[in-house]
């Protein structure tokens, strides 16, 4: 008897300590159990390590309220004396937390970064402890001698927008305080709009967002921010490549010293393609003459743009910094170009996020086959697709080639003659992620858009930005399957 007992508790207690318990592994184990997700112990195990977060958020302190004013004086009007107590208070602070772990307004927990490659469930995770926090509390009955959450401001967004929206508020910023320091003004909004800030697809590709990010996150987290994010780039990785990359490592071992690092790089089933699309939203042709559509594509392209054009002329979309884009066809709920007008032109990310914040439905036509011949247009391709992704905007796409053949994987070395060195891209193979154009300013200060051939010494982030844009590929069409499906889009 007594060993029956004894067994009977092992077994209770061995089904106790496997019981799901925190609200991300109990939300988790519901999709699994309703067929939504298939289990896999990599995000099991990840779910477990963000329950720990939520738990710990429910001491989080709050945001500090600083000094900052937002209106400052001149710096000629300084007093030396100030100035020189505000930079020994500053070392001081800085010390105490590298020496000792400490922070000067509390002890917020320690953010996570999460890496791995595409499709693992990165982002699906961090959703779905995203959407717990300040859930409801009988979401969290898997816990119930849990305090109730204290209420905490938080924010979701795409690592890219959010960097594109700091140098916005500096730009801003610096149109009035020209010689002040924007970086602590920002970040203290920052940390009173958000605790807890979740970022997807964290990636450096431009060296304007090297240069500031290890400042910005250390005063982030010294206002008690807490970060979670994901990446298809380990934190050594990051920025590989780029210019003047010695100034960036820094940052990565702040991450190091700061986050929780877990990597899902042992993963190698992207689940996004498991569910193939109902192909409603990419059509091809091979006819020989491209520039003509099948009379059933274009019918049902007319059928998804649903009516006539609204008015004769180009509607224009505001854009970040004071730029603009123009849509020629368009009516209220859907844009309607030629791959030529979006991908051939000099846009970016800001351009493309303008265009899914105005518009639920975007239509692309004779999107060519892209390989390392197309590497400015794929780039730009690659940013409407995220940004679409981020939006849940509807991208329907008409091409030449099937899905599986769009993108041609290619890799890019830099040979060397006699000290002249210059970047050769070659197809087949490659790897990692890329969001940005990187943009060049000359002496002159003109803009150019970096080339896919020509000299590293034009750029280092050259090499870097073409290897990058290999990994994006298989990214691009593994969301684009997603996408695909009749339930995507703003409903």
């Amino acid at each position: 008897m007594k060993t029956v007992m004894d067994d009977k508790a092992v077994q209770h207690s061995v089904v106790q300590r496997s019981s799901p318990t925190g609200p991300i592994t109990v939300a988790y184990e519901r999709k699994v159990d309703a067929g939504e997700v298939r289990r896999d112990d990599a995000q099991f195990a990840l779910a477990g390590k963000l329950d720990a977060l939520h738990e710990s958020l429910f001491s989080l302190p709050a945001a500090p309220v600083r000094t900052y004013q937002l209106k400052k004086s001149s710096s000629k009007s300084r007093s030396p004396l100030l100035l020189s107590l505000k930079r020994t208070l500053a070392s001081t602070q800085s010390f105490f937390r590298k020496r000792f772990g400490l922070w000067s307004f509390g002890s917020p927990p320690r953010g996570i970064y999460i890496h791995g490659p595409v499709g693992v469930g990165k982002s699906f995770l961090m959703d779905l402890f995203y959407a717990s926090v300040n859930a409801p509390e009988e979401n969290h009955s898997c816990n119930k001698n849990t305090h109730k959450h204290a209420k905490i401001s938080k924010r979701r967004v795409h690592f890219h927008e959010f960097m594109l929206e700091v140098h916005h508020r500096i730009f801003v910023y610096k149109q009035k305080y020209p010689r002040d320091d924007a970086l602590p003004i920002i970040a203290q909004q920052l940390a009173e709009e958000a605790q807890l800030l979740c970022f997807d697809e964290f990636q450096v590709t431009d060296v304007a967002d090297a240069m500031i990010l290890k400042r910005l996150f250390l005063l982030l987290l010294d206002l008690n921010v807490v970060v979670v994010t994901t990446s298809n780039r380990a934190p050594e990785e990051l920025y590989e490549g780029g210019i003047n990359r010695s100034l960036f490592l820094p940052f990565i071992d702040m991450l190091k010293d700061t986050f929780d690092i877990i990597s899902m790089d042992d993963s190698c089933v992207d689940y996004r393609l498991e569910t193939r699309a109902d192909g409603q939203s990419y059509f091809w042709s091979n006819e020989d003459d491209y520039g003509k559509v099948n009379d059933n594509i274009q019918a049902q392209l007319e059928d998804i743009f649903g009516g006539t054009a609204s008015g004769t002329e180009a509607e224009v979309i505001p854009v970040h910094f004071g730029r603009t884009v123009q849509v020629a066809r368009m009516n209220d709920r859907c844009a309607w170009f030629d791959f030529s007008e979006l991908c051939y032109q000099p846009l970016g990310a800001a351009d493309y996020i303008s265009l899914c914040c105005r518009f639920p439905v975007i239509i692309m036509e004779r999107v060519p086959q892209l390989d390392a011949n197309h590497l400015n247009e794929a780039r730009r391709f690659v940013t409407l697709i995220d940004a679409c992704y981020e939006s849940r905007t509807r991208l329907v796409l008409t091409a030449r080639v099937p899905l599986e053949e769009l993108f041609v994987d290619f890799e890019a070395r830099v040979e060397s003659n006699d000290g002249d060195g210059e970047l050769i891209v070659n197809d087949k193979g490659g790897n990692s992620s890329s969001f940005a154009t990187t943009m060049i300013r000359t002496k002159e200060g003109k803009y150019y858009e970096w080339s896919a051939t020509g000299r590293v010494g034009v750029s280092l982030a050259q090499f870097s930005s073409a290897n990058d844009l290999a990994f994006s590929f298989r990214r691009a069409a593994s969301r684009l399957v997603e996408m695909g499906g009749k339930e995507w889009g703003r409903q």
